[in-house]
């Protein structure tokens, strides 16, 4: 893991401890947006949610967890049938064969449960880092690390908090600045309030009470770029 001097991460820390406070009460019922009732259906929904909205995702998964409740009966899952039930999630050749794969590996090498560790998830067909962070967190109250998707790279680079592109530094920037009771609830937090404010195309940052403290913001309202 790349370590930030120790002045970057008092700064950033700092930040961390200003900002946190300021996300839980805009969002403070911030959570995972997938639905599910245990780890299966949340790395089944996980992976599905690839490239994908969650709200998409919602929708489809309901027929999905009725007629899969096991790894078993998914691992023995048509690949046909199931692409076409996964079809209007995107790349559904590839989810379905991840699901169906994900689901055998558990079946051979976990007696049909959703594994605990950040290995043994990453060892399973079609689970990335990103994947074992949400089921880790959500489904198990585990924190191995802040799961980082789109909206998480983008407000935490707006905010100051990273540098880096690639989503596995960006998680090594966080999670040594992040309180690790607080990983899990951060990437919710970050989550929401890309979706609601700091929005790709165009943010919101005349209505954000995190402006003051996000450098990316205060150009965006100088150039007249936001909202």
């Amino acid at each position: 893991m790349k370590l930030l001097t120790s002045k970057k991460f008092e700064e950033r820390r700092q930040k961390v401890s200003i900002i946190l406070p300021l996300l839980k009460e805009m969002y403070p019922a911030a959570k995972c947006s997938l639905d599910y009732r245990n780890p299966l259906q949340l790395l089944m929904a996980t992976i599905l949610s690839a490239q994908c909205t969650d709200e998409r995702v919602n929708k489809v998964t309901p027929e999905l967890f009725k007629k899969y409740r096991t790894a078993q009966a998914l691992a023995a899952a048509n690949q046909d049938e199931l692409e076409k039930e996964i079809q209007s999630t995107g790349f559904f050749r590839n989810k379905a064969k991840s699901l169906r794969g994900m689901a055998a590996a558990i079946v051979e090498q976990h007696q049909g449960q959703v594994p605990q560790t950040m290995k043994e998830l990453t060892h399973l067909p079609g689970v990335g880092r990103k994947t074992a962070n949400v089921v880790l967190g959500n489904a198990f109250n585990i924190a191995e690390g802040v799961v980082v998707d789109t909206h998480v790279a983008r407000v935490s680079a707006r905010l100051g908090l990273t540098k880096e592109t690639d989503p596995v530094k960006i998680e090594e920037d966080l999670v040594q600045v992040v309180p690790p009771q607080e990983w899990t609830l951060f990437s919710h937090l970050l989550i929401f309030h890309g979706r609601e404010i700091c929005q790709a195309r165009r943010p919101k940052c005349s209505m954000c009470p995190l402006l003051p403290h996000c450098p990316a913001g205060q150009k965006y309202m100088k150039k007249g770029e936001a909202r």
